[in-house]
């Protein structure tokens, strides 16, 4: 049990940690106001470094997602109310995580970003990739906060079983004294 909450906790830090180099276009377009064409084209640059990146990136991330949906199905196979209550969280939440990232990000990344026009930072930024880039942004926002969501019921797992195994201590040592 303590091995599958291990990876669980490694698999969700990777992700994590993946999403959060994303901060190098996010910040200029989330939390810097107001939002300006050079945000805006520095953004859609490092999207495009993306896109044209090599595929075995995209094969590592998906032995990672799939390890990490194994190892959290598995653990439901216990029965155990802790793994219902802060497993079928996890679930959820990296559930959501996937699909988002599967129906929204990496497509608009291959679709919007493959090639960029020519052009200097200070050229008007293309409406058609404005939309696109901002909703990217959030929705790296809105998977960071699941994944996070995914450590904290996993931390909160580990409280409880601990703190069952401490009352059970406790009982155990009145009980012989």
């Amino acid at each position: 049990m303590a091995i599958r909450a291990a990876v669980v906790v490694c698999v969700t830090s990777f992700l994590l940690g993946a999403l959060f180099t994303h901060w190098i276009a996010d910040s200029l377009t989330l939390w810097k106001s107001p939002v300006t064409d050079d945000h805006l084209w520095t953004a859609a640059a490092y999207y495009s470094i993306l896109a044209n990146g090599p595929p075995e990136a995209l094969w590592l991330l998906a032995s990672v997602v799939a390890t990490g949906c194994i190892t959290i199905l598995s653990s439901l196979g216990d029965g155990q109310a802790g793994n219902i209550m802060f497993d079928g969280g996890s679930i959820f939440l990296f559930g959501v995580t996937v699909a988002m990232y599967i129906q929204s990000v990496l497509p608009s990344i291959f679709a919007k970003f493959s090639t960029l026009p020519d052009h200097q930072l200070s050229d008007p930024f293309p409406r058609s990739l404005r939309l696109v880039t901002l909703e990217l942004a959030s929705s790296n926002l809105i998977c960071s906060v699941a994944l996070t969501g995914v450590l904290a019921l996993q931390a909160g797992r580990f409280w409880a079983e601990n703190s069952d195994t401490d009352e059970v201590f406790e009982a155990e040592s009145h009980a012989t004294s």
